[in-house]
């Protein structure tokens, strides 16, 4: 029999929400070397950051590893959606690795601005996340042009040769009002900054953020499905409380809503990550129908059309075979 939510009980489910071009793209290259190659494939780092689709691929025959040397000489290693660094292809090649770039095209396209305001000797001002994958293979592509500018407290940081030849570049995943200001600021030190050709944060992080702000405005509670160390994912979070929600968690799967969070609860959001599968979100919906939260309403606020190709290396082998 079906659960009928109490009056009022509601849940507003973010449409564009999941995967996103670039993720699909890179899930589906692993998935394809498997069939294509046998096991075991390796991958350098996550492939995308989410625990669900890493572990499946693991069942499947990929193995994850940290760094390049720990793939064995000559063996198959695909390159995560983040992008890797020059000296990282330079490694492979001397391992004799055969390598499939799963690197978002999106992501290729910032390492490619890099390299060519690099070429004309600029400071770039790379806005992002220390640490994270995605800046450590954009800055590897100009170490001497590139500096970090970690957010709003890293403003005051910056020290360039010449104002006059500055650029900004950025993370693909970061919060879009938040690089703004962050922008704003960097413009206040250096009136004549230049901005990329065309915007870096890409059009999945900036349509799920446009999603969940619309949801948010409605929602006392918003469940963003994704893991800790995805940053978009993260980021709707923040856009989410920022937006009118009382309060925003971040789950991996549905076995981490706690039921304390619905208390006095009459609207709940839910939204995905750009590295989520959609099952995750069937899950935490069908436990929210669980508790009382039957009633199910999409909201799309952006239409989604866009596919890339299979790297370009799978897809030679996969005409020859």
């Amino acid at each position: 029999m079906d659960v009928q939510s109490p009056p009022g009980r509601r849940v507003l489910v973010a449409k564009p929400r999941g995967y996103c071009a670039g993720v699909d793209r890179a899930v589906e290259a692993v998935e394809r070397a498997l069939d294509q190659y046998g096991a075991p494939v390796y991958v350098r780092k996550q492939i995308v950051h989410n625990t669900h689709v890493v572990k499946t691929l693991e069942a499947r025959g990929a193995v994850f590893v940290e760094e390049t040397e720990q793939v064995p000489e000559g063996a198959i290693v695909v390159f995560s959606a983040h992008g890797v660094a020059p000296s990282v292809h330079e490694e492979a090649a001397a391992r004799r690795l055969k390598t499939i770039d799963a690197t978002c095209p999106l992501v290729t396209k910032v390492h490619n601005e890099a390299k060519r305001f690099a070429a004309k000797d600029y400071d770039i001002l790379l806005i992002g996340h220390e640490g994270h994958e995605e800046v450590e293979g954009t800055a590897g592509e100009a170490p001497g042009n590139i500096q970090l500018v970690d957010g709003l407290d890293g403003v005051g940081k910056v020290a360039v040769r010449d104002p006059e030849r500055v650029v900004w570049l950025s993370q693909t995943t970061l919060s879009v009002d938040e690089t703004n200001e962050t922008v704003a600021r960097l413009r206040g030190r250096f009136p004549n900054l230049i901005d990329p050709p065309s915007d870096d944060i890409c059009y999945a992080t900036s349509n799920r953020q446009t999603a969940v702000k619309q949801i948010a405005a409605e929602s006392e509670l918003v469940i963003v499905v994704g893991s800790g160390n995805s940053s978009n994912s993260k980021r709707l979070v923040e856009v989410a409380k920022d937006y009118g929600a009382d309060a925003a968690h971040l789950v991996d799967d549905a076995s981490f809503i706690q039921d304390e969070w619905l208390e006095g609860v009459t609207t709940v959001g839910v939204t995905s990550g750009a590295s989520v599968p959609e099952e995750l979100v069937e899950g935490v919906l069908a436990r929210l129908a669980a508790l009382g939260f039957a009633d199910v309403e999409e909201v799309e606020s952006v239409k989604e059309s866009m596919r890339f190709a299979l790297p370009h290396e799978l897809r030679r082998d996969l005409r020859a075979g």
